[in-house]
């Protein structure tokens, strides 16, 4: 079966979901993005997802032609055309097709393009043996250059630290700020514990304000953990006692090597496990999810 994609109210095949190459999404990376996953016929905090689509959306002047009810239903529609409970949702808004040129007057009809395929950014066997990641010279955006809170579709930043990253052997990148203080890695939020306090960069760090994110902190808080948002160093990483990563595509990945240096007793760390196996519980629990109708459980791909 032929997957299918969503553009601008039409469900295409793979083979005909085209877009125009003046499209200044193509030629000037002019548009906002969210990745989001359904498990199990349920989609994971899809409203708190295309509330910051649209807070992104506001920030570069860009006016997306449809309602969070509407963008809601056309990604239960599109799941249900791909016969998908577990998937990995790419929505797209770009400018639209415009004459050469920066200026976004030039644009009409911003294109809204929905994606549900799958995605493994690290293999299984990583979420109990834990990564490494390694400080690269790629500096995080300036935050009053091109604010890292805004989720755009120009992405080099992110691409240039992960080739750095992989080209020194590491399986990701972490990124500092500009003033030196840890930001986030190419696609993830990071967090440290030391004693009995879950430690994270501030959202001023230069960092995306992930969803998971602030589940997490939702999940420790809830546990009785002291959670601290702090403009970190690299030696507060050093000196930590678990590290893990936290992404809508990644879940929470455990880290046991930093820079060369071995976190805690190099394994997957208690409570980064504990609250790892709590956000896998949430995955497909009504009250933090939503499905249409005839989206239920069940559905699967051929």
């Amino acid at each position: 079966m032929s997957l299918k994609i969503f553009i601008n109210g039409e469900l295409l095949p793979l083979e005909e979901a085209k877009i125009s190459v003046f499209d200044h999404g193509l030629l000037y990376g002019d548009g906002v993005f969210e990745g989001i996953r359904a498990y199990n016929g349920r989609v994971f905090k899809l409203t708190e997802h295309l509330e910051r689509l649209f807070e992104s959306a506001r920030a570069i002047f860009l006016e997306i032609p449809m309602t969070i009810e509407e963008l809601k239903q056309a990604i239960f529609s599109t799941l249900r055309a791909n016969n998908m409970k577990d998937s990995y949702i790419r929505l797209v808004v770009t400018r639209g097709v415009g004459k050469l040129g920066l200026e976004p007057g030039k644009c009409t009809n911003p294109q809204v393009i929905i994606i549900t395929d799958t995605i493994q950014l690290y293999p299984p066997k990583l979420y109990e043996k834990g990564i490494d990641i390694l400080t690269v010279a790629t500096v995080r955006n300036h935050p009053e250059s091109l604010n890292p809170r805004i989720k755009c579709l120009n992405y080099m930043n992110n691409i240039l630290a992960k080739t750095e990253g992989l080209n020194a052997g590491a399986t990701e990148a972490l990124m500092l700020n500009k003033d030196g203080f840890v930001a986030e890695c190419t696609g993830q939020n990071i967090f440290m514990v030391k004693g009995e306090e879950l430690y994270t960069p501030h959202s001023n760090s230069g960092i995306l304000k992930g969803i998971t994110r602030d589940t997490v902190i939702g999940l420790a808080k809830g546990k009785g953990i002291k959670v601290r948002e702090d403009f970190l160093t690299r030696y507060d990483l050093y000196i930590a006692e678990e590290c893990f990563l936290t992404g809508t595509a990644a879940q929470i990945v455990p880290v046991v090597k930093i820079d060369g240096r071995i976190v805690g007793d190099g394994k997957a760390g208690r409570l980064t496990l504990e609250l790892l196996k709590e956000y896998r519980g949430l995955l497909i629990n009504p009250e933090v999810t939503e499905a249409a109708e005839s989206l239920e459980p069940g559905y699967s791909r051929p």
